[in-house]
């Protein structure tokens, strides 16, 4: 199994990215899936995930209304864009695959600033 994340960058605040995550090694269609992300000195928190045939999605109140995830299951690849990002946005961002083993991706880095 293998899960690489690209897409991060600088951004200034209110600017946009889009994260995706190829995942490969496993039946992707038929795992749910995940966004996580870390900041500096802080745990590693939920921030969106998506059902295994993209039909149900969940946000953190933080990023609601400003992220959407979502999935393409021929491309094996799972998406995150963020829109009006704001400085506490800055994190390493991580994809997971669901199921009862956890496998992680090696994260990407986002930083908001001016």
């Amino acid at each position: 199994v293998q899960l690489v994340e690209s897409g991060g960058g600088l951004v200034q605040p209110g600017g946009s990215l889009r994260l995706s995550c190829v995942a490969s090694g496993f039946t992707f269609k038929n795992y749910g899936m995940f966004w996580y992300r870390q900041a500096p000195g802080k745990e590693r928190e939920l921030v969106a995930d998506i059902s295994s045939g993209g039909g149900r999605t969940n946000y953190a109140d933080s990023v609601k209304g400003r992220f959407t995830i979502s999935r393409d299951n021929v491309k094996n690849t799972v998406y995150l864009q963020m829109n009006s990002l704001k400085p506490e946005d800055t994190a390493v961002y991580y994809c997971r695959r669901g199921g009862p083993v956890d496998y992680w991706g090696q994260g990407t880095q986002v930083t908001v600033s001016s």
